[in-house]
């Protein structure tokens, strides 16, 4: 038997009703309140933690209910906030076309070689700047522009669009001759 069992099981048999209505202050259920002693009680013993009689196992019990309270509404919180913003979210579900769309970019990325690849998914997917896709890939600046400007017009062909990347720094310039120069 370890050293603690015999304190665990006073302070259950003498303390239990105590330590659950303090823990029931807190909760407001009594359900709730049990579940929080008991992992008060874990959280305990479970470290195999020796207390030298019952009132200093009790104190620390009672002392580790309200940061188990917390905890676990933290959590519960946390759960609650995550499927609200599922329930928010659109429809994860795609349409047909959006997978056939997905699929044609897929493989249009397929196509690019493997620097103009990373540049399209970190500057796109992962939504990185110019600069931060440089620092990712230890790259200058302007040949991550000069890949995103390839790849953007490759995959632009294999798409069949219209649509080029433009740095959004860069002003479109017009290119004119004068005077037959």
């Amino acid at each position: 038997m370890a050293r603690w069992e015999p304190v665990l099981e006073q302070v259950m048999r003498e303390r239990s009703a105590r330590l659950l209505a303090y823990a029931r202050l807190l909760t407001g259920s009594t359900a709730e309140a049990e579940d929080v002693l008991q992992d008060a009680l874990v959280r305990s013993f479970s470290r195999g933690r020796s207390f030298p009689d019952a009132d200093r196992a009790e104190a620390y019990v009672r002392r580790s209910i309200p940061s188990v309270f917390i905890d676990r509404l933290r959590s519960r919180r946390s759960r609650e906030a995550a499927h609200e913003r599922l329930a928010h979210a659109t429809d994860l579900t795609a349409e047909p076309a959006d997978v056939a769309e997905a699929l044609d970019v897929r493989a249009a990325l397929a196509e690019l070689s493997p620097r103009e690849r990373a540049c399209m998914v970190l500057r796109f997917y992962d939504d990185l700047t110019v600069p931060q896709v440089a620092d990712t890939l230890r790259l200058a600046e302007g040949t991550v522009k000069r890949y995103l400007s390839d790849a953007s017009s490759r995959m632009a062909a294999t798409l069949r669009t219209d649509v080029v990347w433009e740095h959004a720094d860069t002003v479109p310039v017009r290119a004119t001759t004068r005077g037959g120069r």
